[in-house]
């Protein structure tokens, strides 16, 4: 009698690619690829129904870092591209992959589409406010005041923030995470991968060779407690080294304040408990920014309620074809006007 022995679960050097992976040492994306392995390896997904599509840009190697398939594409259309395979086949697991200049530039156009279609699709951003494949000129996310080739006296364009821009085209999923928080990282993605519709998320990325820091008055260890409050469903958003800050609405103002539990007679019951499905909450938090208030991190925004794309399209072509008996091709291709061609 044979035995038949369930498979090995696949670990996530299973999803790396037998390629050299090639960023700049000490780069962020290095952090990216192998959280996102790492989250592959959780959810045990098919490499064989898992595509990953990029544009043009350093966040567009990543296709060629997973053993699934995947595509590198034009610059800013990889939405675009994958409207279209997830279209033709809605089994596989789609993931989007691009940078702010790649996916808020050239391709916000095709972002925001991507969005407010609501398509079954997974949407990384990796942020470092930079180009850095193009060596380092400002982007659509640089702060005012940025120097850099293209603007050496210092940028005085308003930046985009990006989970807003998101939130402002009818996303239903805004998620946002740190490219070396590993233990958050394949948290958020399981559950953008779980949430039906367009997921977004937004990896703050550090560029160590053109934009080296831009990060770290949140990021680094030292500061991470004070400078970020993690986006829990029905937890208090509390933070702080000591645990004793938090964010409230100012009274009789639609404004979110910090204050101090403890002080002033603020108690814990004064602050704000995270509702992952509020909308007008999520576009308050997510544009929050130091060093006046921490950064928002974790899951902004999420509303599973919503049909996506692909099966509304399904369903309406089953209706037609219900509607509509089945005809014959001759027929079809004399119906109507027709003409002679004389010799």
């Amino acid at each position: 009698m044979n035995v038949q022995s369930p498979p090995e679960k696949l670990k996530p050097a299973d999803y790396a690619s037998d390629q050299e992976v090639r960023w700049c040492p000490g780069c962020g994306d290095y952090a990216i690829v192998k959280g996102v392995q790492r989250t592959m390896a959780e959810m045990q997904a098919d490499p064989a129904k898992t595509v990953f599509i990029s544009g043009i840009g350093c966040a567009a190697r990543f296709p060629y870092y997973m053993a699934t398939y995947g595509f590198h594409t034009i610059h800013g259309r990889a939405p675009a591209i994958a409207t279209g395979v997830k279209l033709t086949n809605p089994e596989l697991d789609v993931w989007v992959i691009g940078g702010d200049g790649d996916m808020l530039s050239i391709g916000g156009n095709h972002t925001m589409h991507v969005v407010r279609r609501n398509i079954d699709l997974q949407v990384l951003l990796f942020n470092n406010e930079i180009y850095g494949l193009t060596k380092g000129q400002a982007s659509p996310t640089s702060k005012v005041g940025t120097r850099s080739p293209s603007t050496p006296m210092g940028s005085v364009d308003a930046p985009v923030s990006a989970c807003n821009f998101v939130l402002g085209c009818n996303g239903r999923f805004v998620a946002r995470v740190v490219d070396t928080d590993q233990k958050l990282m394949p948290d958020v993605l399981i559950r953008a991968k779980a949430h039906k519709g367009t997921s977004f998320v937004e990896i703050l990325q550090n560029c160590i060779v053109y934009n080296d820091g831009v990060y770290s008055g949140f990021t680094e260890k030292n500061n991470s407690a004070d400078g970020q409050v993690k986006c829990e469903h029905g937890k208090p958003l509390i933070f702080g080294k000591d645990g004793n800050k938090g964010l409230r609405m100012k009274p009789g103002k639609m404004e979110i304040e910090v204050v101090t539990i403890g002080e002033d007679g603020v108690t814990e019951g004064d602050i704000l408990v995270h509702d992952e499905t509020n909308r007008p909450l999520a576009q308050l938090l997510s544009a929050m920014q130091p060093p006046h208030f921490p950064v928002a991190m974790g899951v902004i925004f999420c509303d599973p309620a919503a049909t996506s794309y692909e099966e509304a399209v399904y369903e309406q072509i089953a209706k037609a074809a219900e509607a509509s008996p089945p005809g014959e091709l001759n027929a079809l291709l004399r119906r109507g006007r027709t003409w002679t061609v004389d010799a």
